[in-house]
């Protein structure tokens, strides 16, 4: 069975910290969505870089792709297609932006509960140590990889490269 790659939009694959800038970053397209929650108002600006669902559906090869996103199920309407995506599975948060064991970041414990024992690899822009800590203290430290991703770059080669390295079972996922 193939390790999962759960996928956070808002910070790997939207760098939405680089909207500040007000110059859209190269290989990126600006798109305007209004998801659910998002009634008023001009619509969500959301950048998206299209040669990243070509590098997922790269990686779709040895992981099983899932999203770990506060659009949830959305992401397969607004973000997928953009990407070349099929529909995914989806982390159904039992719970968003509640309280977390240990200082750790809100979705942790369900990424673990999600996984079930399964081996995963995590991308998302608000990993931290804690969370590290609190996944190893689990017992599965060894069997995930939690990437944190800079908000205002997104994913770049380097995370793709480790994340097929890690899957890879070779060293350098970290």
């Amino acid at each position: 069975m193939k390790p999962l790659l759960l996928i956070d939009i808002d910070g790997p694959l939207n760098p939405y910290a680089a909207l500040s800038r007000r110059r859209t970053p190269e290989g990126y397209t600006r798109h305007r969505m209004r998801p659910t929650g998002w009634t008023s108002g001009p619509a969500l600006p959301v950048l998206l870089n299209h040669g990243h669902g070509r590098e997922l559906l790269a990686l779709a090869g040895r992981y099983e792709l899932v999203w770990a996103t506060t659009w949830k199920d959305e992401a397969n309407e607004w973000v997928g297609p953009h990407l070349g995506l099929p529909a995914l599975p989806f982390i159904d948060w039992p719970e968003m932006h509640g309280d977390a064991p240990e200082g750790t970041y809100w979705k942790t414990r369900y990424v673990v509960e999600y996984a079930a024992g399964r081996p995963f690899a995590w991308i998302d822009d608000e990993i931290t140590e804690r969370d590290r800590a609190w996944v190893a203290g689990r017992g599965v430290g060894e069997n995930s990889l939690l990437r944190q991703i800079d908000p205002r770059v997104g994913l770049e080669r380097a995370d793709f490269d480790a994340l097929a390295a890690w899957a890879d079972g070779r060293a350098g996922g970290g």
